[in-house]
């Protein structure tokens, strides 16, 4: 349930004494780290439950300290790490409980790096990668699984023969969904699906790559992560539409 302020209706305090914020405030103040960050995208953080803020009786969004440090955090993984939303969120809940998180290594070039020394804009920064038998052992599956899902495209390696952090997602679902009889043939519509959706993608950020201010292209990759994660939505509630129309 949405959350009310603490200290009385429409106090404009929090628990600690320190005055709550409007979503534009939390915006201006992210901005300053993260200057691609939008209104919308707050909201969608919001809606995906990786923020809750307060409510006046109004209605009116009212963020903590507290809020505004936890959205950094989301964001700073995103940007840092390239984690999904639903993995950051279960970093966020187990740091909450006081556990240990590991997180894999920084994507971005370190202060004094490659590019920085000459002055000239730092280059891609390779994503983290897992070797064939740490994914087997992450999903669980068998060799002869795996082949089976690169035979059809489900999984591809990197041309250095390692696999993305993605690469392990998509293995532990094939092989959940293969429990209830589905094999690699059957999924390869999920697959064409998936591509079609990335062109869309594409064709929206594409022009924030081309773009010659590096901070609009830095905007493309949180555009793309967005883009994602609305249709990765969008395709869970029309499935179940489907499913919920379908006759019984």
């Amino acid at each position: 349930m949405p959350r009310t302020p603490t200290g009385g209706a429409g106090s404009g305090t929090a628990p600690t004494g320190a005055p709550l914020m409007s979503i534009g405030a939390v915006l201006g103040r992210l901005r300053e780290e993260f200057p691609e960050v939008s209104i919308s995208k707050i909201r969608f953080l919001e809606a995906e439950g990786l923020v809750v803020p307060g409510r006046t009786p109004s209605g009116y969004r009212k963020f903590s300290v507290e809020d505004l440090e936890r959205l950094a955090r989301v964001l700073r993984m995103q940007r840092d790490h390239y984690l999904p939303l639903k993995v950051i969120k279960g970093h966020l809940d187990a740091l909450e409980r006081g556990e240990d998180v590991s997180l894999p290594g920084s994507r971005r070039t370190p202060p004094g790096g490659a590019g920085a020394r000459d002055g000239r804009e730092p280059g891609p920064v390779t994503a983290p990668r897992i070797g064939r038998e740490e994914l087997l052992a992450a999903a669980g599956a068998e060799a002869e699984a795996l082949a089976a899902w690169e035979a059809y495209g489900l999984i591809v390696p990197l041309p250095d023969g390692g696999y993305d952090a993605e690469a392990v997602t998509v293995a532990k679902l094939v092989s959940e969904l293969g429990g209830f009889g589905l094999e690699p043939r059957h999924l390869r519509v999920m697959k064409a699906a998936a591509e079609r959706e990335a062109g869309v993608v594409e064709q929206v950020v594409a022009p924030l790559r081309r773009h010659r201010n590096p901070q609009t292209r830095a905007h493309a990759e949180a555009t793309t992560q967005e883009l994602s994660d609305l249709f990765a939505r969008l395709h869970a509630a029309l499935l179940r539409s489907a499913l919920g129309a379908a006759p019984h």
